[in-house]
């Protein structure tokens, strides 16, 4: 270990005790304490070997003293360039490989990305050219989905026509009078063959059918069935949007419908929307004919006669016909119910009003009646068709069918009531030979029959029918006015 003499002041110069100090010099200019003025003492320690401050023997002649110097700390030596150089080098690389990754990255998503929308606007595209009436907004779905209300009618709007009748009728003092009537009705091929309601053009002299783009054509009646209150007209065109028949068989209560018509012979293509109601409603047409038909709430005005029940899948499952309307009697109004004809009844005849003007269904030649619920409950009588009459020289009669008979079963299709009965002989044709199961005497007794072809109405019998009646039922006055009115 060092001595401190050594260490601490090895530049002061050592004094030796024995020898003895040199009088210090006087000088004006040394700057020592002794010579700071006159009167003032010398330091006691001016002579010490141990001064440790040189600087406090500075001289104060000078107004301003000047700045101590300190001692500079030794600089570490410098870094060779080329390294600083080469992090930031490495720096810059890292970064620009980080930012290349993850481009490529973010540009394969963009790629899977526009793949994907560019996939979704080819079948959009294609929708759009392939879809009927979808040129109004609206795309319509092309993979026989359901449809929404809008895409419904942008489908089948264009298939839907207003139909007007002018009608000439005799009153009772035996003047003439001419009216017209509007109803609606659809296209059922493209060659121009539309489906309306008997009641729509009943009577008509001139009809005029307009489409869904305004175009207004002559037509003609090609074939008519009162008894199903069905008619089928045509026109001379080309190309037309025919509507596509679905199946009521398969309507349930609950299903959502759309009837699309010309309600008030004003309101062209108008649509309503609904849910079917009830099946299978014993609906009776000019008080004579009952017709089995579907309920809904959609609803029907008068105008919408004669036009298309639609699914949501753009089929024609009803024709739409009737709606009750008026105030009960304690007052409250009649909404919301309407009729519809199921196209499975009416379907099959569509070819035979077009091929003869007339339906050749098969006919038994009896008149019925349904069984009194009430009645068979309390004498224990089967439910069916109960035979009020027989016609002379007809099927039935030659088949031994007698009046009191009950009809049960026809051909296997069990009979409950009259609609039972009617579409138990639309499976038939006028010709066909099958079994007439028929309860007499409490016995059951199965026939064998040969349906005829049902009689068409005579010219007489339809001019008779347009008479204005001079008495009767309010029925009977609402059944001759209403051709005026539409309906």
């Amino acid at each position: 270990m060092e001595s401190f003499e050594n260490n601490e002041f090895e530049h002061e110069p050592e004094v030796n005790p024995e020898e003895p100090a040199e009088p210090a010099q006087n000088s004006a200019d040394d700057g020592v304490y002794h010579t700071a003025g006159t009167g003032r003492k010398e330091s006691p320690y001016a002579n010490s070997p141990y001064e440790m401050n040189h600087q406090a023997q500075e001289s104060f002649h000078s107004a301003q003293t000047p700045p101590a110097h300190h001692a500079h700390k030794a600089k570490k030596p410098r870094k060779p360039i080329w390294r600083s150089v080469l992090a930031a080098v490495l720096a810059v690389a890292l970064v620009a490989g980080g930012c290349s990754i993850t481009a490529a990255l973010v540009n394969r998503r963009w790629e899977a990305r526009e793949e994907a929308m560019t996939e979704k606007f080819n079948v959009l595209q294609k929708q759009i050219e392939s879809s009927s009436g979808s040129g109004k907004g609206t795309l319509v779905p092309t993979d026989g989905s359901a449809m929404t209300p809008s895409q419904l009618y942008a489908s089948c709007v264009d298939s839907v026509v207003a139909i007007s009748s002018t009608v000439t009728a005799t009153g009772i003092y035996g003047n003439t009078s001419t009216g017209t009537s509007c109803g609606s009705g659809f296209i059922l091929t493209d060659d121009g063959y539309i489906v309306t309601n008997y009641h729509v053009v009943e009577g008509a002299t001139e009809l005029t059918v307009t489409t869904h783009d305004g175009t207004e054509y002559s037509a003609e009646l090609k074939g008519k069935d009162a008894t199903n209150d069905v008619a089928v007209l045509k026109v001379e065109g080309e190309n037309m949007p025919a509507v596509t028949l679905g199946s009521s068989h398969d309507l349930v209560i609950g299903d959502m419908v759309a009837a699309i018509g010309n309600p008030l012979g004003k309101l062209s293509a108008t649509q309503t929307i609904g849910y079917v109601s009830g099946i299978n409603r014993e609906v009776s047409t000019g008080g004579v004919t009952t017709i089995s038909m579907i309920q809904t709430d959609a609803a029907i005005n008068p105008g919408n006669s004669g036009g298309p029940l639609f699914n949501m899948y753009g089929q024609v499952v009803g024709i739409t016909t009737a709606k009750y309307s008026g105030i009960t009697n304690s007052g409250a109004s009649i909404e919301g119910i309407g009729f519809a004809i199921p196209i499975d009844d009416v379907a099959a005849m569509f070819d035979d009003l077009i091929d003869y003007g007339y339906v050749t269904g098969a006919y038994m030649g009896v008149s019925v009646e349904n069984v009194d619920e009430d009645a068979a409950s309390r004498y224990s009588l089967p439910t069916g068709a109960y035979v009020v009459k027989v016609e002379p020289d007809s099927a039935a009669k030659k088949a031994g069918v007698e009046v009191k008979d009950i009809i049960t079963d026809v051909g296997g299709h069990t009979v409950s009531n009259i609609t039972d009965l009617t579409r138990a002989l639309r499976n038939f044709k006028a010709g066909d030979s099958t079994t007439v199961t028929v309860i007499r005497g409490g016995k059951q007794i199965t026939l064998q029959i040969t349906l005829d072809e049902r009689p068409q109405e005579t010219e007489e019998q339809q001019e008779t029918t347009q008479t204005m009646p001079n008495s009767g039922s309010f029925d009977e006055w609402y059944d001759y006015f209403r051709r005026y009115f539409g309906g």
